[in-house]
């Protein structure tokens, strides 16, 4: 089992990368969400010039906000950068396009993407899609070291659901996953394995594919509350991140929550609804991954925290991560709070990755 760490893209916070690679993490991947951080490409090639071993990319980019193209083109660069050690992830998005009142690509438009960019990613001839026009593109100068497309770049594509999930198996070297139970990594394995199908390939967990999950960790004392203060500190963004994506599809589709968020669901719906709707879409994705507004932490409770982060003591985490990996996971990542997550990497080095 593989560790990396999903990043918060801050320009002025390449250190953290740096010292992701001497903890022995293995990935870095750098999120893409254009009014919340910094630009990924930016602190990729930031982060790159830095770094010499960990594997670096995009955690996701994001399909509705750049063309294939302009997306093939920027991790071309950081690949010129970084060569042999540059992947590219790929998503619909809901938060970068939820944040600007937007939708996401939906499942036809994300598989058209997919086709345009993957043989791009490759340095081949594709075709662009441009209202009833079909055009030929390639990067027509990519031997002078403005691109590096020799060096392969894996494509991981995010999905939750059974469509992209299927686009994942059918277009991707992997997939990036939002799940940290074993029996749901299955399912999706499920999922993925039938969409490789439908183009007669053959994908094994283990052997020619790659999967991670998003998450993040919290390593517990001995006895401690899995609501304790320390936790919440450490993983309360992510946990409210889960709960923000769940109201965004309540909103716009109607779909009810998990039962791990029932208890808090009607007076957290009722705060979210106290603000214009016009203007609500700035308002649900506040502080994403990176804190808890102060009106939010009562929702912080042991359900809602454990739904989407591992919270354990050593030996159940690692448990967990073997678990996790007998059922075909091949990486976690983590995204800790901002303001501890030095403190977290350097808990979860200590703890689980020398012991791995």
């Amino acid at each position: 089992m593989d560790l990396g760490i999903c990043v918060a893209s801050h320009i002025g916070d390449v250190d953290y990368v740096v010292r992701a690679e001497e903890l022995g993490y293995k990935c870095a991947w750098l999120a893409d969400s254009q009014m919340l951080w910094s630009d990924c490409y930016a602190t990729l090639a930031l982060a790159a010039t830095r770094t010499n071993k960990i594997h670096l990319g995009t955690g996701v980019a994001i399909t509705g906000t750049r063309p294939a193209p302009v997306n093939a083109a920027g991790i071309a660069t950081i690949n010129a950068i970084a060569p042999g050690r540059t992947f590219f992830g790929v998503g619909a998005g809901n938060t970068a396009m939820r944040v600007m009142g937007l939708p996401p690509h939906r499942i036809k438009q994300f598989e058209q993407y997919l086709q345009t960019l993957v043989p791009l990613l490759k340095g081949e001839e594709s075709e662009l899609h441009v209202g009833d026009k079909v055009l030929p593109i390639k990067h027509i100068m990519p031997d002078n070291g403005f691109v590096n497309f020799k060096d392969p770049i894996p494509l991981y594509i995010s999905g939750f659901g059974p469509k992209s999930l299927a686009l994942a198996g059918k277009y991707g070297d992997g997939a990036v996953l939002g799940v940290n139970t074993s029996e749901a990594v299955s399912g999706m394995w499920h999922l993925i394995q039938e969409g490789a199908k439908e183009i007669n390939r053959d994908l094994k967990p283990k052997e020619n594919y790659y999967t991670t999950a998003l998450t993040s960790m919290v390593v517990l004392e001995e006895g401690e509350a899995v609501d304790s203060d320390r936790v919440k500190s450490e993983c309360g963004a992510m946990a409210m991140a889960a709960v923000h994506y769940n109201y965004d599809q309540y909103r716009n589709f109607g779909h009810q929550p998990p039962n791990a968020f029932m208890e808090i669901w009607e007076d957290y719906t009722s705060l979210l609804e106290s603000f214009p709707e016009e203007r609500r879409h700035q308002r649900i994705h506040e502080g994403h991954n990176c804190w808890v507004i102060p009106e939010e932490e009562k929702f912080l409770t042991p359900k809602v925290l454990t739904a989407s982060n591992m919270i354990g003591t050593k030996e159940q985490l690692l448990e967990r991560l073997h678990q996790l990996s007998e059922s075909g996971l091949d990486q976690v990542m983590i995204l800790p709070n901002f303001d501890t997550r030095y403190e977290v990497i350097e808990r979860v080095a200590k703890d689980i990755i020398n012991n791995i």
